[in-house]
């Protein structure tokens, strides 16, 4: 290793030192701790707040537009089950419907022979 790369290594283990202290620091700190649980109850205010609002106006919440996305989905996986289902009642209807009209051909025709 040259004197450039030790003193690079060293340059690092320093900065990487300094910076765990200072996490540590921020950790412990009660000022920031309590800073961020204010912020995370404004959160939660605010919140409730505009859900409040949103209900009061009768409007629907970001939940209620994902619950009803959801549903619409479903339907309309349903309608084209549905779909596939009456394209194959349809097939199976012409398939019977051409059985009897040849039925019927052989019918007459062996009425007329007779």
């Amino acid at each position: 290793m040259s004197y450039d790369e030790d003193e690079q290594d060293g340059l690092r283990a320093r900065s990487e030192q300094a910076l765990a202290e200072l996490a540590q620091a921020l950790v412990d700190n009660p000022t920031l701790h309590n800073a961020v649980a204010a912020a995370f109850r404004g959160r939660e205010k605010a919140m409730e707040a505009q859900q409040a609002a949103m209900s009061a106006l009768n409007l629907p919440s970001a939940t209620d537009v994902e619950r009803l996305e959801r549903r619409l989905r479903s339907f309309s996986q349903r309608l084209e089950d549905l779909e596939e289902q009456i394209d194959d009642l349809n097939r199976e209807l012409g398939a019977v419907r051409r059985q009897a009209a040849a039925a019927k051909k052989e019918k007459a025709a062996s009425g007329d022979k007779d």
